[in-house]
This record gives C-alpha cells, sequence and structure tokens, in this order.
C-alpha cells in the first residue's frame, strides 16, 4: 500500500538520524539536509530513497510502533517498548479483548493496547488527572486509534465502571491499595499487571495479591542491550536500557468464600 494522506512517515537523514513526520497535502519537511515536499511521498510506495532539494538522500519508511512509541509527546515518563512486549505477551492481550489500564499517562501503553485488541477490542483507560489524559487522548488521536479507547477521568478508588474484563494493568505508584477493585472488574482467571519501580512498592503488592486471592504472582524485569550491526566490528553499544521498573503479573481466583464444592455447595 502506498503512502497516504495522514500516514506517518519515518524519514530517515544521510546521517542516520530519524524524523516521524505525519503527512499532508501541500506541506513540506524541513531539516538542515533540504526540504521534501510531502508530494514526494503522498501515492508512492513505501522503502525508497526521496531526495531533499539539496540531492540529499533521505529513506522512507512505514514507522513501527517501537518507533511510535518512543518519540510521543509526553507529559509524564511513558513505559519503554521492552517491558510493553513482555507485557502484551504475558497478559495474553490479543485481537477483540476488553482490556482496561488505570494511569494513562502520555498514552504510550494505551497505544500498543489498542494497536494489540484491534478494530474489535477495546481500551478503557482511567486517569485522575485531566490534564495528564488530554496529552494521551492527542497522542491516540493522531495515530488514528480513537475508535478502540475509551478515556475515563476518575480516581480508581471509586471502582471500574466495566465488568469482566479480559486483563487489567495498573501503572499507579500504589496498585496494592486498588485490588477489591481490579477483582471487581476483571472476569475469573483475568489477567492482572502492574510496574513498579522499587522493591518495597514491589513487596507491598505482593502481600496483598496474596491476601486479595490473586494467584501464580511472577515478578521480572526486562533488560535490552543493542549491538553495532556491522558484520565486521559486531560488538555491544556502549550504552543499554537496564531498569526501567519491575514487572509484576497475576491471576484472578475464587476466593475462599466463592468456590464451590464439587457437591455444588460452597459450605461444604
Amino acid at each position: 500500500m502506498n503512502a497516504q494522506p495522514g500516514d506517518i512517515a519515518h524519514l530517515i537523514d544521510p546521517r542516520g538520524k530519524s524524523y516521524l513526520v505525519q503527512l499532508k497535502p501541500g506541506a513540506q519537511f524541513q531539516s538542515h539536509h533540504g526540504v521534501i515536499p510531502h508530494e514526494a511521498i503522498l501515492g508512492k510506495p513505501w522503502g525508497r530513497r526521496v531526495f531533499s532539494h539539496l540531492e540529499k538522500p533521505f529513506l522512507v519508511l512505514q514507522p513501527s510502533l517501537n518507533d511510535l512509541l518512543l518519540r510521543l509527546r509526553r507529559a509524564t515518563t511513558i513505559m519503554y517498548p521492552k517491558d510493553i512486549g513482555f507485557l502484551l505477551v504475558n497478559m495474553n492481550i490479543g485481537p477483540g479483548q476488553r482490556v482496561l489500564e488505570a494511569g494513562s499517562g502520555s498514552g504510550g501503553l494505551t497505544i500498543a493496547l489498542a494497536h494489540a485488541v484491534g478494530s474489535q477490542g477495546q481500551v478503557f483507560s482511567y486517569d485522575a488527572r485531566a490534564e495528564n489524559q488530554e496529552v494521551a487522548r492527542r497522542n491516540v488521536e493522531r495515530l488514528g486509534l480513537s475508535d478502540r479507547v475509551t478515556f475515563k477521568v476518575r480516581d480508581v478508588s471509586e471502582g471500574f465502571d466495566e465488568q469482566e474484563i479480559d486483563a487489567l494493568f495498573l501503572d499507579l505508584p500504589n496498585p496494592h491499595d486498588y485490588l477489591p477493585q481490579t477483582r471487581a472488574a476483571l472476569k475469573p482467571s483475568g489477567f492482572f499487571g502492574s510496574l513498579l519501580p522499587t522493591v518495597n512498592q514491589v513487596s507491598l503488592l505482593l502481600d496483598a495479591l496474596e491476601s486479595h486471592s490473586f494467584a501464580f504472582p511472577e515478578v521480572c524485569e526486562i533488560l535490552l542491550r543493542y549491538y553495532n550491526p556491522v558484520g565486521q566490528r559486531l560488538r555491544p553499544k556502549q550504552r543499554m536500557v537496564a531498569h526501567t521498573g519491575f514487572l509484576i503479573f497475576a491471576r484472578k481466583m475464587q476466593t475462599k468464600e466463592t468456590e464451590l464444592h464439587p457437591t455444588g455447595d460452597p459450605h461444604a
């Protein structure tokens, strides 16, 4: 498919610097390597070179989700793609699912969730701060995913409107305080996840998960190291994305009060 108005193009200049440009008829991209009219990209295939008025070559690519997330407009720190990717797999988030997040932030995770659930799924995003959520809303709109996301401004201590949610992620500093609300929203055996920066926060959450009948807790961190991609001089880059936070996962289980004995009597 060729580049269309409204698409986001990933331009790479002769020195390897990247730019994300939303394509509009009549607009121009300008850099110190020269000017490129958007018409030079619109209607043309991806994966080609275009030349600026200074005859400097630029690669024109469709951006990856990783490219888009790392260059979002931010009001808060966003989750890194390395954490998001593992989260999506570990919480079994895919097409057609109903997923809830608390802590919209700048919309990085919101966008990844909306991308994963597809056109038949829905993401519900809660945040107590309207000004932060507005940044997330604009980022979601820019990528054309608004129909997949429902934003709600609310303190999650008041609970969630939704029930039978497939997966719920709390990107909050004190997720242990909101497990009753989380249980009420999740379907039986639903997936719970959270991201926390320090071990004392993780310890509080683990204790609370046990007391609220969540099972199979997991705690991990994702370390990402890139290599210089030169065949004859392959070596690790000097910088790496190390600890960004602890990922915590668990599953909602029936409480002892709701578990049924084989006879059907919960008190047997």
